[in-house]
């Protein structure tokens, strides 16, 4: 997908990944950015628009695709990179908190690409979900985030068997990133502990320049880190060997749509 001339939504546009995006993007030309987050953004570049947002309810999304559809004559991108993460012990039964991860980085994330695949019947478009490497494999301490980001996995493996008209939609695995996101990821802040940062990391340039390369190339899948790419080789053959299988309920699925 060619990047220029093109109206992006951006989430979590603040810090880290974000806001990594949000500086790299500013080099294409005639692009117009829609900057989200739930905290106020300050840019002086007249190629970006800022808007706050609440992405875990439902009205506070559709508000954002109003606004968009009202200064945009289309919405061309839409970059669902916003999320957060819990390190944490996991002890006491607690709905809300689980409730509140999923809302982020599982909820708004879907529905926004279902509302562009909605607006954009008959016309080129593209969704990147930011998921994470935690998605393919566990971390312990990680298990509400990890299993968000699973989640954001199978609906991908899933949905591209659906038609997608002239629709793009890509992953992102990104590895640990050099960032106050996993500072940010445990009560235990205020105590000044301090949270193990996983193995490999990179900075938050490196993945933002990755996932635009993927944009460009339309890739489903984009692995900022090449070593955890190459980590995860054997269960990248296993991956693989479920394609035919796929592809034959796949088949199965377009008959009984047919049925309708």
């Amino acid at each position: 997908m060619n990047l220029t001339n093109k109206n992006i939504i951006l989430t979590g546009a603040t810090s880290g990944i974000g806001k990594s995006l949000l500086e790299q993007l500013l080099f294409f030309d005639e692009i117009t950015i829609i900057a989200v987050d739930i905290n106020p953004i300050v840019s002086d570049n007249q190629k970006v628009i800022s808007y706050r947002c609440d992405l875990t309810k439902e009205n506070e999304v559709d508000k954002l695709f109003d606004f968009a559809k009202e200064t945009f004559r289309q919405i061309d991108v839409f970059i669902a990179n916003a999320g957060f993460a819990y390190y944490e012990q996991l002890t006491k039964p607690d709905w809300g908190r689980i409730e509140r991860i999923f809302q982020l980085n599982v909820f708004s994330p879907m529905y926004s690409y279902l509302k562009m695949k909605e607006l954009n019947v008959g016309r080129e478009y593209g969704v990147i979900i930011t998921a994470s490497a935690m998605g393919k494999t566990a971390i312990p301490g990680y298990a509400l985030y990890g299993a968000t980001k699973a989640a954001l996995d199978r609906f991908e493996e899933a949905i591209v068997y659906e038609p997608q008209d002239l629709g793009y939609l890509g992953l992102v695995y990104p590895i640990a990133t050099k960032s106050n996101f996993f500072a940010n990821s445990t009560q235990k802040q205020v105590a000044k502990i301090s949270v193990p940062v996983p193995f490999p990391s990179q900075t938050p340039d490196e993945v933002a320049k990755a996932i635009i390369k993927g944009i460009q190339g339309n890739k489903r899948h984009i692995y900022p880190s090449k070593f955890y790419q190459a980590m995860r080789f054997v269960q990248w053959i296993s991956e693989k060997m479920v394609v035919p299988y796929q592809k034959y309920y796949a088949k199965e699925f377009k008959k009984w749509i047919g049925k309708g």
